[in-house]
């Protein structure tokens, strides 16, 4: 009996000891291919701490083939105070696992970071948190610039808004702080230095019993607050969009002072109050004026639009005036066309916000959102026609119209639903239309691609033309098509970057041809900034549009200002103009959504922004307000018309022959007959001595001659005048674009060449 109870005993310690070999080996095979991992999942609920961690260890179970001895090893990190989520060991197979559960908002690897900021800002190369110091220039100097937002107000309570270690307002200052609803002079600080509100203009147009959210300076829709953090917002440490792209987070000058001049409200911004606006900025000593807003196209002759008219006196006071271009996304439907104002234009970074669509057959798609909610499990997938209800037509079920869905047929159910190009209806409401009607999940289809992720109330995703086409072929093929839509998650790295915005507005100018708008482009897709918590509870948010643009420009414009405080407004327009690249991050042609074709300077003007070359643009193409008294006599202004704007003795005595004349960075002939020579003036603002080379691509058909070919500069602030001939070498259909260069050793100072013969229809040509 001993010797049998010794035998078996050994036996049972030797299996042991091959299942502890086994875990062992399993662990040392684990650590070897898995590494750490973050799972979010968003904000924090209640719950007893203890409790969280135990319900972590499940989840990590569940993916550990039930083990909670396995769990427990594998797990690093619980965070269950300000947020919930864990961080763990695990493989890619595992994390992907994880990912796709109910209440995960992401899961992302440990990589290994510096300190880094706003993508847009990573993404054009300025880097810092606070000081966002161009390599070989201090731009400290921006404590004593100040930036007039004319918008919607902003938040002060923001953390962008922050005045900790600001120094004193600067003694040239003379705005104020106006109290109001829900804010008092208190909330102004060495940050926000002036806030003031307008609306007489609204007022006088609006229905008097209609209801307004803060009369006051204080921002009830988000926008101004979001335009103003982009532009000058504070360093803050840990900016989010319920968990997606998180990360510090500042603007482009985050030591700039602001001042708020708020003009729109619900409805929109009247030209009394935005004139008032401008007025009052004039007078309270801004240097620079952000305005993300205009008006619609076509736009009308300068002096009959309210910004064409504020922004002229504003740059005659050496105001720069920072605008967007529009969101209308056609050719010809450019706005904010002044040549006094810069015009920005829209585009993409790196950065995408985008859910995962798996079809019943296994194929996967990506769909741009911005919805962290997603679907347990498949459902039946139909197209939003099947769904009609009531009077409405298949067709017009099909773009998921209120009420145009019939619940019976489309509860439950996955609905491919349309978005007409140029419509003004909301992509969101969509997504309630469908919910309404018991809709489960929503693939939109939008028409011109347009890669802006929207907040869907559903688990929901947009796709282009080429994605639902496919899916379609699916839906139709299958006995029972199904469907699982997932949350949302943020990616880095996407190609190509940068992309024109399909819903940027493009030129020519409509108004005044000779001048090419847009000006540049700069990020204005998926941005994320400061928002007013009025608005859904949110101290930060997601937008795209040129209204998110245009403040990257504002803050560039900053930085160029703190290091050179005497330049004029179109001497640090050129810097920006004549730096910026048409190419993308790889070397390439800028391209432009939804089509992808080959981008052109109705496009992005310029070309996208490069804030790291801007301090030491080489060459200037400077203009005094006298010289945009001449444009106005180009275009058919008299001394009386002139009189009116300019309250002076103001004369067309030396005008210019067309407005192609005005010493513009880029240069535009719109009605080429044979032959048209345009004349420019460049200052050296570079090294004493120096010399360039100018350098053509010319456009097609186009004969393209410099006079000189070299320009040599014997001092700082030396100006030299060159000639550019064109002359039709074979006639071409539509405009047709090239490029001058200026180089040296140093700079590429860089001027698009945009070109139409007389004959040619009106059209797009490279």
């Amino acid at each position: 009996m001993d010797s049998f109870t010794y035998a078996e005993s050994r036996r049972r310690c030797i299996v042991l000891l091959y299942l502890l070999l086994g875990v062992f080996l399993a662990k040392i095979r684990f650590c070897f291919c898995a590494k750490v991992y973050v799972a979010y999942m968003g904000s924090k609920t209640g719950g007893n701490p203890n409790a969280i961690l135990s319900q972590d260890h499940q989840i990590l179970a569940s993916v550990h083939g039930g083990s909670i001895e396995l769990a427990q090893a594998s797990h690093v990190y619980s965070y269950r105070h300000g947020f919930r989520g864990f961080a763990a060991k695990l493989t890619e197979d595992q994390a992907f696992q994880i990912s796709k559960m109910p209440g995960v908002v992401s899961v992302f690897p440990n990589s290994k970071r510096r300190l880094h900021t706003t993508h847009s800002w990573d993404f054009m190369g300025l880097v810092g948190e606070e000081t966002m110091e161009i390599p070989g220039y201090s731009t400290k100097n921006q404590v004593n610039v100040i930036v007039g937002f004319i918008d919607t107000g902003i938040w002060p309570e923001s953390p962008s808004f922050s005045d900790e270690d600001m120094p004193p307002v600067p003694s040239r200052w003379k705005g104020k702080c106006q109290s109001g609803e829900a804010f008092n002079a208190s909330f102004c600080n060495r940050k926000v230095i002036g806030a003031r509100y307008y609306m007489s203009g609204y007022e006088a147009e609006e229905d008097s019993g209609k209801k307004i959210s803060f009369i006051s300076p204080r921002d009830s829709s988000g926008h101004g607050s979001h335009t103003a953090s982009t532009a000058a917002g504070r360093y803050v440490e840990n900016m989010n969009y319920k968990g997606l792209a998180a990360g510090g987070a500042r603007g482009g000058a985050p030591m700039t002072r602001i001042a708020v001049y708020k003009t729109c409200w619900d409805s929109g911004c009247y030209d009394v109050d935005l004139l008032a606006a401008f007025d009052d900025a004039i007078r309270d000593g801004v240097h620079i004026v952000s305005l993300s807003l205009g008006p619609a196209a076509p736009q009308g002759d300068y002096f009959n639009d309210a910004i064409s008219l504020g922004s002229f006196h504003a740059t005659a006071h050496g105001i720069l005036v920072v605008s967007s271009v529009g969101n209308e996304g056609n050719q010809g439907s450019a706005t904010n066309l002044a040549p006094w104002m810069l015009t920005v234009a829209a585009s993409s970074t790196d950065r995408d916000f985008s859910s995962d669509i798996m079809l019943g057959d296994g194929t996967n798609f990506t769909g741009e959102s911005l919805s962290l909610l997603e679907m347990n499990a498949s459902a039946r997938i139909i197209s939003a026609s099947q769904a009609y209800a009531g009077y409405f037509t298949p067709y017009q079920s099909s773009y998921c119209l209120e009420s145009s869905l019939n619940s019976t047929k489309a509860r439950g159910k996955v609905l491919v639903c349309r978005h007409a190009e140029s419509s003004m209806e909301s992509k969101l409401e969509k997504s309630v239309v469908v919910k309404e009607a018991g809709g489960v999940g929503m693939i939109l289809v939008d028409e011109a691609d347009k890669d802006v992720a929207i907040p869907f109330v559903i688990p929901a995703a947009i796709v282009g033309r080429g994605k639902v086409d496919q899916i379609l072929s699916y839906v139709k093929s299958t006995r029972k098509p199904v469907s699982r839509i997932f949350h949302a998650k943020t990616t880095l790295g996407s190609q190509p970057a940068p992309r024109v915005a399909g819903f940027s507005s493009k030129g020519p100018n409509a108004l005044t041809p000779e001048i090419l708008k847009p000006d540049v482009t700069a990020p204005g897709l998926n941005i994320l900034a400061a928002w007013s918590p009025a608005i859904g509870k949110l101290q930060f948010n997601i937008l795209s549009g040129t209204s998110m643009a245009c403040p990257h420009v504002t803050g560039i414009a900053t930085l160029i200002k703190a290091v050179y405080p005497s330049w004029s407004p179109s001497a640090i327009k050129s810097a920006i103009m004549t730096t910026a690249t048409i190419l993308d991050k790889n070397g390439k042609p800028l391209i432009v959504d939804p089509e992808g074709r080959r981008g052109n300077a109705f496009d992005f003007g310029s070309g996208f922004v490069n804030p790291t070359r801007v301090l030491d643009p080489g060459l200037i193409y400077d203009a005094k307000p006298r010289d945009y008294i001449s444009f106005l006599c180009s275009i058919g202004y008299d001394k009386r018309s002139l009189h009116l704007v300019t309250r002076d003795n103001s004369t067309c005595h030396g005008a210019f022959r067309t407005p192609s004349s005005l010493n513009y960075p880029s240069i535009t002939v719109p009605n080429l007959k044979d032959t048209f020579s345009v004349t420019r003036t460049v200052t050296n603002v570079g090294k004493p001595k120096s010399i360039y080379n100018a350098l053509v691509s010319s456009p097609r058909g186009i004969n393209v001659t410099v006079v000189p070919k070299r320009l040599i500069f014997d001092r700082f602030g030396q100006k030299i005048k060159f000639t550019v001939k064109f002359k039709v070498a074979a006639p071409s259909k539509g405009y047709v674009f090239g490029l001058l260069s200026w180089r040296n050793r140093d700079s590429l100072v860089s001027s698009p060449l945009v070109v139409r013969v007389a004959s040619s229809n009106f059209g797009l040509m490279r």
